[in-house]
């Protein structure tokens, strides 16, 4: 008797539970006693043609719609759902934005970096340090770069803006590709990285705020769009493998990439001060990104960036000589934050 009457309760309210976007908050209790009636497989199974997830999804579907939400549920995911169904999916899984206010109190307005990870650059490191090459590892990491500064060169002449921002879609995948396969090692081998892993993939992030800075101030043609594909696919398996055969050969080449991208801007700052070349004003992200006065210019900006490259020579070079003294990078602890 007592099943009898628990099945029929149950029939009866099969068509309140089974459309996560009718719930609201007037069924809540229905729905509430639905989870605790029906057998768990039965709410798996789906009623009345139906899916309903689980006792524990109703209830939390419920929760949303009595906060006045609304109550599309993950599983409406992939039906042409818009902003609302968005919303219901945030409320759901409780990772919805937040809000970021600067230290005035004014809204932050960027999502790709938070205030606590924008710095002041040091601009007053030394720019003209250099790794003299004085092994055969080195000769080809000098060389290599070397041979891949003319076919830039002849490319893009003095449109330093393009090639600034060309470089950078390179620059970012050393590190990228330096910090995966350390992450990979520290897995495989069940022990720390020494911070490298963060330090490479904190040059990598670096990098493409460059890129991301670079590119309000130039617009790249189509065909420079896709000169990006290319060299992108060919040098990040490049780097990959060279990584993978020599760690010290893979850092060198970086630290020396590094000088190289220190000298194209100080040709580009040459451009700025001869007036070849416009000194607009910095762009919004810069300003926030390296905490630079409201009315600093492009100048500014490629001024700081240079002192960035400056000091990711720095890291590989030392990353470099670690590998030459014999020891793993986890042997050194990284320079993390090195900016």
């Amino acid at each position: 008797m007592m099943m009898a009457s628990r099945r029929h309760a149950a029939n009866s309210m099969a068509g309140t539970v089974r459309l996560f976007t009718t719930a609201s908050a007037t069924n809540k209790s229905l729905m509430a006693a639905a989870g605790h009636l029906l057998p768990l497989n039965y709410l798996h199974s789906g009623c009345g043609g139906a899916l309903v997830r689980s006792a524990s999804t109703s209830a939390a579907t419920v929760d949303v719609a009595a906060e006045g939400h609304n109550t599309t549920a993950p599983s409406t995911a992939g039906h042409g759902g818009g902003k609302d169904d968005e919303k219901g999916i945030t409320s759901y899984w409780g990772v919805g934005p937040t809000k970021v206010t600067k230290q005035d109190g004014t809204e932050w307005k960027w999502t790709c970096f938070r205030p606590w990870e924008a710095y002041k650059a040091d601009v007053s490191i030394d720019l003209k340090k250099h790794h003299v090459p004085t092994t055969l590892l080195d000769r080809m990491a000098y060389w290599t770069v070397k041979s891949l500064r003319w076919p830039t060169d002849l490319f893009f002449q003095r449109r330093y803006g393009c090639r600034a921002m060309m470089l950078e879609t390179v620059a970012a995948v050393p590190g990228m590709v330096g910090g995966m396969l350390l992450h990979c090692k520290s897995l495989r081998r069940f022990e720390h990285s020494g911070g490298w892993i963060k330090a490479l993939l904190e040059e990598a992030e670096n990098e493409r705020m460059h890129l991301m800075t670079f590119m309000e101030v130039a617009n790249p043609k189509w065909y420079e769009r896709a000169l990006v594909f290319a060299v992108q696919g060919v040098f990040f398996n490049a780097y990959f493998v060279g990584y993978m055969a020599s760690p010290k050969f893979a850092h060198r080449m970086v630290g020396y990439l590094e000088e190289e991208a220190i000298h194209s801007y100080t040709e580009f700052l040459k451009e700025l001060d001869k007036g070849n070349i416009e000194n607009v004003p910095a762009p919004a992200i810069a300003i926030d990104y390296w905490q630079l006065p409201p009315d600093s210019t492009l100048r500014d900006v490629v001024t700081v960036v240079r002192a960035d490259e400056a000091h990711h020579r720095d890291v590989n070079h030392f990353a470099s000589d670690i590998h030459y003294k014999g020891q793993q990078l986890r042997e050194s602890p990284a320079p993390i934050g090195y900016h």
